[in-house]
């Protein structure tokens, strides 16, 4: 009798074509048995790529033009803001300029970090990126999901270069073993991955209308002082009720800060909370204790509990540590990261932070929205903030503790937050669903590219648009 064809295997590290082991192996999960077909390719064979172009002002000829480097590209998207310019002569143009459609990918910083480019064509890519563009055999989108999934698994591991700085240089990324479904499967996938994708970018989209309205607001009423000027000069406030309208005086007065309305006052920060102190060092776990949020959690004003880790409060004790909605978090160590800040708007569980954030709660008088949009608006301030050296740089509760806040009345204040609360309410509504959703892709993700989630065989029963088809794929483990 002729033994049994070798079957595929997924395992921590990518897939094998090995026979598996015995059933009862710890740790594997056995593909379907159509994925023994998928073979796996050598990307480079099913892509087109090229590093983009060295930055060096005395050489580089030609026209200065906008360019991405590696911390323009975060996973799935791009931050063109404040785009540095790069010269390009003509004859660079083809090699350096993107397609809507390339895979752009990050050779140095987080290697493998990568997103699409769907704005207009032309915009150009420095050294630190590759740019990506696959052939009909592969869809630029299960590229950009496969990336996700070899990152997180560590499969990439294997490919960089370096010690201390990771390089994934372009004969690497052209070695990389991809597996490679039909393009009607990975179409499929994609479908299923992106229309996640699309529902989290609605609700984050949503939630930055929501944050600058309620930014418009505070903005108009408590450093603008529009309504202030507007019945200094004999007019009704504009969008504003009799009632709301009659809390605010009608004129200015000289403090400290410049001119203020009338009976606001001048505080220290410290004056103007209850509770102002860093966290702790923690002691940590794989599972169990509390959830103790650092400095990566702390970014675009967003609190993103997924990076957060967990702390043994049998060996250190958290009591009068536990965060509270409307607390504000500080970054306070280090280039880069000090003097970033968010706001808790929702807690499904208690949480501390770690010895590097610093925890700002306001006292009855403030409040904590009021408090939480005036540091957002402050941060380039609190970045300037920090003391010491290169790499050892801090900030001080003192330096935080003395900045300088106009404080309302407390009617003024408790209108505020009468209009705003339902905004901050909705906005931490939308994070929290994008966080499910994050999940639930991270979760399908890796079972769909080792093919153990089943697809449906025909185009027909590709998954519905994601308000509701994207569950009804079920998840099996062969036999």
């Amino acid at each position: 009798n002729k033994p049994p064809p070798p079957v595929g295997r997924v395992s921590p590290q990518g897939v094998t074509r090995q026979t598996p082991p015995e059933a009862n192996d710890v740790g594997l999960r056995y593909a379907n048995p159509t994925y023994a077909a998928w073979p796996l390719v050598r990307l480079g064979n099913h892509v087109d790529s090229c590093l983009g172009k060295m930055l060096d002002a005395k050489k580089n000829k030609g026209v200065p033009q906008p360019y991405l480097g590696n911390s323009n590209v975060r996973w799935g998207e791009f931050d063109t803001r404040g785009l540095a310019e790069m010269r390009f002569e003509p004859h660079e143009e083809r090699r350096y300029s993107l397609h809507s459609g390339d895979l752009v990918v990050c050779e140095g910083g987080e290697p493998g970090r990568c997103a699409i480019w769907t704005g207009s064509p032309g915009m150009k890519i420095q050294k630190a990126c590759h740019r990506i563009r696959p052939k009909a055999t592969l869809n630029n989108y299960y590229l950009f999901y496969w990336f996700q999934y070899a990152a997180k698994a560590g499969f990439l591991d294997q490919y960089f270069t370096g010690t201390t700085i990771k390089h994934l240089t372009g004969k690497a990324v052209a070695a990389l073993e991809v597996t490679l479904p039909p393009i009607e499967t990975q179409v499929v996938m994609v479908d299923v991955l992106k229309s996640l994708d699309d529902r989290i970018t609605l609700l984050r989209e949503t939630n930055a209308t929501l944050e600058a309205i309620a930014q418009a607001l505070f903005k108009s009423w408590f450093v603008d002082f529009d309504p202030v000027r507007a019945k200094q000069q004999g007019r009704a406030p504009e969008g504003m009720d009799e009632a709301t309208a009659a809390l605010f005086p009608d004129g200015f007065e000289e403090s400290e800060l410049g001119l203020v309305p009338k009976g606001w006052r001048v505080q220290s920060l410290g004056d103007c909370t209850v509770y102002l102190n860093r966290g702790i060092s923690p002691k940590y776990l794989d599972e169990g204790g509390v959830s103790v949020i650092n400095q990566k959690c702390i970014r675009d004003f967003i609190v993103d509990l997924s990076k957060a880790r967990r702390h043994d409060p049998v060996q250190r004790k958290i009591d009068g540590r536990e965060l509270q909605v409307g607390d504000v978090l500080v970054n306070s160590t280090g280039v880069g990261t000090l003097g970033r800040v968010a706001q808790i708007l929702s807690l499904a569980e208690p949480a501390i932070v770690d010895s590097h954030v610093t925890v700002v709660r306001a006292n009855a008088d403030l409040g904590w929205i009021y408090l939480g949009l005036a540091l957002m608006r402050r941060q380039p301030e609190i970045e300037g903030f920090g003391e010491g050296t290169t790499g050892q740089t801090e900030l001080s509760r003192g330096k935080l503790a003395g900045i300088k806040v106009v404080v309302p009345s407390k009617q003024i204040v408790a209108q505020f937050d009468k209009i705003v609360l339902p905004l901050r309410q909705r906005f931490a509504t939308n994070l929290q669903q994008a966080g499910n959703l994050a999940t639930l892709r991270d979760t399908l993700l890796p079972r769909l590219i080792s093919g153990q989630l089943r697809l449906p065989d025909a185009e027909q029963d590709a998954p519905e648009p994601a308000s509701t088809g994207v569950l009804q794929y079920s998840m099996t483990a062969s036999q």
